[in-house]
């Protein structure tokens, strides 16, 4: 997950560059060509087969990522980077909303494990977005409400696609073929919204910025399925938020951003929180069958 989130603050920061030249549509559809293709020589490389047998949950795995996927690179487009980048990061938030409901369920039909043991996971994801607010200090003008929306749903969708990974995850399917059809359904669905949004002005000089996007994105989808689909959800999820460290280092080192004290403690709070959770997990939940696969 760490690596996961050092790949795509650094296709983040490529999206927003490019975001000034290309259309969301555009970008999704190349994003999903160029790891479409780089997925399907290395699975042949590998000797993995591309087919399914459960069509229907990739399916479903493609349509909620592929609109969180939209949704986000819109509003990397519109709103501020850290506005952005918040917003999105709300999935962690969501997916602790998600299990604390299921197993209050559990718990009030007799079939759940007791509430309180994942009271203080919950707590730890909550800490953990604390931080992220504290280092980026989201801020949404009036103007720009409408962006912050898609951004937000960004994140609630983003909650959806990592809870369908780590269902993919447990049928057994490989990692490669997780990856190849939500690359697939993003090729398709980008290329469905070019016949809306059209083709912006083609430019080798701005162009250049559409191959990292889309090897980065490969190599970090890859690294997030094999961490959604093996891993505790709510450690992993956790640790996600390093990729606001990762984000937070490259405004300083290429865009000469000074982080403030607020910053600083937001970060070692984001940092704090990944251990506790570790540390909580190993005491407060037993083994998954992701984990024991």
């Amino acid at each position: 997950m760490l690596l996961a989130a050092a790949l795509l603050a650094s296709m983040t920061v490529c999206v927003k560059f490019a975001s000034a030249y290309f259309h969301a549509s555009e970008l999704v559809f190349f994003r999903g060509l160029i790891s479409l293709c780089f997925v399907a020589a290395f699975a042949r490389y590998a000797g993995t087969s591309l087919r399914t047998s459960i069509p229907a949950m990739h399916f479903w795995r493609s349509i909620v990522g592929v609109t969180s996927l939209g949704a986000w690179f819109y509003a990397i487009g519109k709103l501020p980077l850290a506005t952005a980048m918040t917003l999105n990061y709300m999935s962690s938030v969501w997916i602790a909303a998600f299990l604390v409901g299921g197993s209050l369920m559990g718990t009030l039909t007799g079939s759940g494990h007791d509430m309180r043991r994942q009271g203080p996971l919950v707590l730890a994801v909550m800490a953990g977005f604390v931080g992220v607010v504290m280092m980026l200090r989201p801020t949404i003008e009036q103007n720009q409400l409408f962006a912050g929306l898609v951004g937000l749903i960004s994140g609630f969708f983003a909650a959806f696609a990592y809870m369908h990974v780590m269902a993919l995850g447990r049928t057994g399917e490989p990692i490669t073929r997780i990856v190849f059809y939500f690359a697939l359904g993003t090729t398709v669905a980008g290329l469905l919204g070019m016949t809306v949004t059209g083709l912006s002005t083609w430019d080798w000089g701005h162009a250049m910025w559409l191959l990292p996007i889309g090897l980065l994105a490969s190599l970090g989808q890859v690294c997030l399925t094999l961490a959604f689909s093996r891993g505790s959800t709510l450690v992993v999820a956790n640790l996600q938020y390093a990729g606001i460290v990762f984000a937070a280092l490259y405004g300083m080192v290429l865009f000469d951003e000074q982080l403030p004290t607020i910053g600083w403690l937001g970060m070692g709070l984001i940092i704090a929180s990944g251990v506790a959770s570790t540390v909580l997990r190993t005491r407060a939940v037993p083994e998954s069958p992701a984990e024991e696969h």
